[in-house]
């Protein structure tokens, strides 16, 4: 794929963009440009075009706004020590968008492309990466439906971008959230779209994250469709469940059953974590084993993670059964250390052993 470079000729000034990323935030600001790229099913992809940011205008009856046929990734540029700018692990997330595809009924692109398209664009908007650590630029790739018809089947025409935000910490790493337990909705059952990264999944979630605002919760739990025991996962990110203490700890997370996304940041953190020396496991975990190991001590820490949260601590969990806390509530040591040490890699300050940055500028 051909990537013409037509970007905008009234960029933010320097003092605006350096405004906008002091601000703060996730998703608050968008950066000077986009790419833009068009599939048909009779001619394949055309070259993709880097260009102004700006809105996009659609038909009425473009089949997106029916079917909800869409697809869509984030991943993350960071700052370097030396002041270059590095994506991690771009290649894992193009081919799992290229898998989200297949499953949406939407057409592949090459992880060789979609890689092509990220780097231009964030070479291009180098200058609004923060610099601070822990701050990075979210990257938003994604593809919609876009054929002009009503017709319930895959749509013959796809149109794919890519849009760039400047982003603060998702959560405040130093403060433990608390989860709401869901035993009344479900996010996914096998066969369905849970392994998918695919905007309907998370429109489905939002009345149960609603009912965990209701409870005083930050983010709500999902359990597996049959049995509403088995823990799947958290909001739109993977948890994780810390067992014992100091060297001789395990780190546990569920296993990948079909129904879970697989997180970029979960398959990094079962690396990271067996790098620190400790005992990893992916296997299956109940709602009763989860409190009865809090209230047993055995279960220690536990912290969520995602591309966007990076690792977020969990203090406390409700339920309609009750309430437990893990430890004191705080964010525990392990979490912290695995926190920082991906970080420490995705900045470059650590030394990246798995070759899984990929430098853009």
């Amino acid at each position: 794929m051909k990537i013409n470079l037509n970007p905008s000729t009234h960029p933010a000034s320097a003092s605006d963009r350096e405004e906008k990323i002091a601000a703060g935030g996730f998703g608050k600001y968008y950066t000077d440009n986009m790419v833009i790229a068009q599939w048909s099913e009779d001619d394949g992809w055309a070259d993709a075009e880097l260009k102004a940011y700006g809105p996009l205008s659609l038909d009425p009856a473009t089949s997106v706004l029916h079917y909800g046929q869409e697809i869509f990734e984030g991943l993350k540029a960071y700052s370097q020590p030396d002041g270059g700018v590095s994506l991690f692990r771009p290649d894992a997330n193009g081919e799992r968008f290229r898998r989200s595809a297949i499953r949406m009924a939407l057409p592949e692109l090459s992880v060789e492309d979609f890689v092509a398209t990220v780097e231009a664009l964030v070479r291009n908007e180098r200058a609004w990466v923060p610099k601070n650590f822990g701050e990075s630029l979210y990257i938003r790739p994604f593809m919609i439906a876009t054929e002009v018809g009503l017709g319930v089947r895959p749509a013959n025409r796809a149109t794919y971008l890519v849009i760039t935000t400047p982003a603060s910490a998702y959560f405040n790493p130093d403060k433990a959230v608390t989860v709401w337990i869901s035993t009344e909705f479900v996010r996914a059952a096998q066969g369905g779209t849970g392994e998918a990264k695919t905007g309907g999944n998370y429109a489905g979630s939002l009345l149960a994250q609603k009912q965990a605002a209701a409870q005083g919760c930050d983010q709500v739990v999902w359990l597996d469709a049959i049995e509403r025991r088995w823990v799947e996962e958290m909001g739109g990110m993977n948890l994780y469940f810390v067992k014992g203490q100091g060297a001789g700890a395990t780190i546990f997370t569920p296993k990948l059953t079909g129904t879970l996304l697989a997180g970029i940041t979960r398959d990094s953190i079962l690396t990271v974590a067996k790098d620190l020396g400790y005992k990893v496991v992916e296997g299956m975990i109940s709602t009763d084993e989860w409190r009865d190991g809090v209230t047993s001590g055995e279960i220690t820490e536990i912290f969520a993670c995602g591309t966007a949260a990076v690792v977020s601590p969990v203090g406390a969990a409700k339920s309609a059964q009750g309430t437990w806390t893990t430890g004191d509530g705080n964010p525990g040591p392990i979490t912290m250390q695995i926190r920082e040490t991906l970080l420490g890699i995705q900045h470059g300050t650590i030394e990246d052993k798995h070759g899984w940055n990929k430098r853009v500028s």
